[in-house]
Order: structure tokens, then sequence, then C-alpha cells
């Protein structure tokens, strides 16, 4: 168990890690008490309980979550019998408030099932090893994996079903067709309203905010890449009026998509690939390595 005091500069980078711990066994009750911080606590194996700020109690079984809020009383011991194995991170900083927003923070649901804590515990792992007195990168490279375990713990959580992904996924391929946020729920067979809650549920947005990042990522690379009159990229994308893509392009990126082109523009010989190279065969140029 080890607690840090980042400095300033440290909270400016968004996230800093004030504490990690590794713990197993029949461990003490926690509590009833109340953090100005967050706190992850992965529970890897074994059973306890919570108890709620109302009085009731739920249950834990691992591998499962939970969220300790700032200002929130909360209450919470393994079995006695059994204890349980659990990995812990104090954190706190501006971007959690962006974090909450996006759902990976969840202040109404203190407790999380996990489909696998193995991801998780493995961040957190490497922080507890990164936490030696004598690392001059402590501060800063827990921080780092502040961001990273959120991730992972978004991830892990058992409600996101395989088909929820599936959704995500079909939506990703879908979004530069010219088709309305209603037109791609009719297509899964969704309400509006189930569309929404799902792609909230997955991807911690908006069905309109998903497919608007997917398709202005693609008028990116279209713009950089290629050579393409900004109408034709606009259509490419699903914007058949290409004067408004153009005011939407500046407006959520900040700059017009002809200035984009200016300062990103990287047309190459032989074009460029959206494949990514596989890390055991990358591309290289003949000639320039040898085993």
């Amino acid at each position: 168990m080890r607690f840090f005091t980042p400095g300033p500069a440290h909270h400016r980078l968004g996230l800093v890690c004030l504490g990690v711990g590794l713990q197993y066994g029949a461990l003490p009750t926690v509590g009833p008490r109340v953090l100005d911080h967050h706190v992850a606590v992965v529970i890897s194996t074994g059973h306890g309980w919570y108890a709620h700020p109302d009085g009731r109690r739920t249950t834990i079984t691992a591998p499962a979550l939970l969220w300790l809020t700032p200002g929130t009383p909360h209450h919470y011991a393994p079995d006695p019998g059994t204890g349980w194995d659990e990995g812990f991170v104090d954190f706190t900083g501006p971007a959690t408030a962006s974090y909450t927003d996006l759902g990976y923070i969840e202040p109404d649901r203190p407790v999380v099932p996990l489909s696998d804590a193995a991801a998780p515990r493995a961040v957190i792992g490497r922080m507890a090893r990164a936490a030696r007195r004598d690392n001059p990168l402590l501060e800063v490279e827990t921080g780092a994996a502040v961001h990273e375990l959120l991730v992972a713990l978004r991830r892990a959580r058992a409600d996101l079903t395989p088909d929820g992904e599936q959704l995500l996924k079909a939506l990703a391929r879908d979004a530069c067709l010219p088709l309305s946020v209603a037109d791609h729920a009719a297509r899964h067979g969704m309400t509006l309203a189930e569309l929404r809650t799902a792609v909230r549920r997955g991807a911690g947005c908006s069905p309109k905010d998903y497919l608007l990042g997917i398709r202005l990522g693609r008028a990116k690379e279209l713009l950089a890449t290629t050579e393409l009159p900004v109408a034709a990229v606009a259509r490419r994308v699903g914007y058949d009026d290409p004067a408004y893509f153009s005011r939407l392009f500046t407006r959520r990126v900040g700059t017009p998509p002809v200035r984009f082109r200016a300062q990103q523009g990287r047309v190459v010989p032989g074009g460029w690939s959206d494949r990514v190279p596989d890390p055991e065969d990358p591309p290289i140029i003949p000639g320039t390595w040898a085993p």
C-alpha cells in the first residue's frame, strides 16, 4: 500500500494517483466513512457486502468493482470467513468530471459486476510496481495509468454484452451512409430511446455524437490523404450538402476543411492504407533491415 502527494503541475495533467494497494484475505471492514476523492476497488476473488447510505445492503461477488466517490458515505467488507482479493487506486483531478459525463465513472452505481478483473488488475499491478519511492516519474507514470485503468474497467463491465458490442461495430461500419439516427435505429429494429440507451451504455455518448465522431475522423483522413474536392469528401462521409458539412466540420474541428487539408495534407505515391500493420511483420523499405 503506497500513497502519494502529486504537485499542482501533476493535477493539471487531468488525473493524479493518490494511492495504490493490493490486499487479500479477511480484511477489516471499511467505514462508514466519506472521502474527498475517488477510489476504484477491483475485487478479483471472494464475496462480501456493501452498505448503501439508505441502509440497503448489496451482496458483492467477484469479479466486481466498487466505486467510492467524493462526498458519498460508504461502508463495505469482505466475508469474514473467506475474505477477498482486492486492488485499489485512489485518484482525483479535473478529468474525473468528463469521465463521469462519459459514463466511465458511475457515482450512482457503487457496485458494478465485471466480466473479468484480469485487465484492470494488471493495470493496478503495474501501478504498484511503479510506486517505488526512488522512481522520478512516479506521479506522471501512475497518473497516466489511472486513464488506462478507467478504460480497462469500462471494457470489463459485465453489462457490456456481446450484442451491445456488435451494435456499436455495425453503427461504425455504416456511419458514413447518408442515414439519420432514426434510420439507424430502424435498421436494427430498435426505437430511438433503445438505441440511445444502448450507445450511451457502450460508448458513453449519444448515437449522434458516436456517428459524428466516426464521420469526421474519416473526413479528416480523406482530406489529408487524397485530393478529392471538399464536396466529394462530404458525400463520402454521408453529407449531400457540402456547405453544411463545411460548417459542421469547422464548428467541431475548429478549422475549415480546406485549412485542415493545407495543414495535414500528405498525399504520397501509391496512396495510403487504413490497415493496421502486423507488429510481427511490419512494412519496411527493402534493404533497410537485415536479421
